[in-house]
Order: structure tokens, then sequence, then C-alpha cells
């Protein structure tokens, strides 16, 4: 998990670096214009979100899904320290192992949907830049 997440972070530092140079007024009238034509439309009508926010949901998606498992693991324990004070070890045990296949769960989907979002807005962006 640690080496994809400084994987990520070189690669975002990578794509944001590229959006960064500035152009003139001509330049940007120029690109605006072009990016309103060639923007790509979803099924319900709206706009494809640009390649920065689909870097920054998928960001936000693996750390949602990181906070929502750490949440569900620590539930699971406390439960399962409730039960093991109270005499029921089985119950205990159920708890505690409830909690850590919902955790390893919303990790992994967090991750998967995130590292998805972040591929496709730094592939956009490197599209931009050729």
């Amino acid at each position: 998990m640690r080496k994809f997440t400084v994987a990520s972070t070189f690669l975002m530092a990578f794509a944001v670096a590229g959006w960064s140079q500035n152009t003139t007024t001509d330049q940007a009238n120029q690109t605006s214009q072009t990016q309103t034509a060639n923007k790509k439309v979803k099924k319900n009508g709206k706009p494809e979100p640009s390649a920065g926010r689909q870097v920054a949901n998928g960001t936000g998606n693996v750390a949602g899904g990181a906070g929502k498992g750490a949440g569900d693991l620590a539930k699971g324990t406390g439960k399962g320290a409730a039960d093991l004070v109270t005499l029921h070890p089985i119950d205990a045990a159920g708890s505690v192992g409830k909690g850590a296949v919902g955790a390893g769960k919303d990790v992994s989907v967090g991750a998967a949907k995130g590292s998805g979002k972040i591929v496709k807005g730094i592939g956009r962006g490197i599209k931009h830049l050729f």
C-alpha cells in the first residue's frame, strides 16, 4: 500500500507540473474555444470533469475508502473488546473478524475506484500535453 501511495503521489506531482505553465491571452482564448468544442459529454448530458478534477476525485475516493475502513475496523474492535469483557469470547471473535472484513472491503473498493480515476485523469492530462 505504501508503494502505491508513493507512486500515485509522484504521478500527481508530474501531472500538476505540466498544468502550471503560463500562456498568453491569445493562446488561452484559442485553447478555451477548442476545449469547449471538444468537451466529452456523459450519457446524462453533463460535461465530463477535467483531468485535474478526476485526479482530485480519485484521491478523495482513496482517502474516503481508507477512512471508512479504519472506522469499520475500530467499530469491530470496540464491539469485540466489549464482548470479551462481558465474557462472550465467541461473539468477540466474530465482531473483530466482521470489522476486519468490512475494513478490507472498504479500503480495496476505495483504492480501486480512486486509482482508476487517477489513472484516467493523468492520461487525459498527458494527452493534452501532446
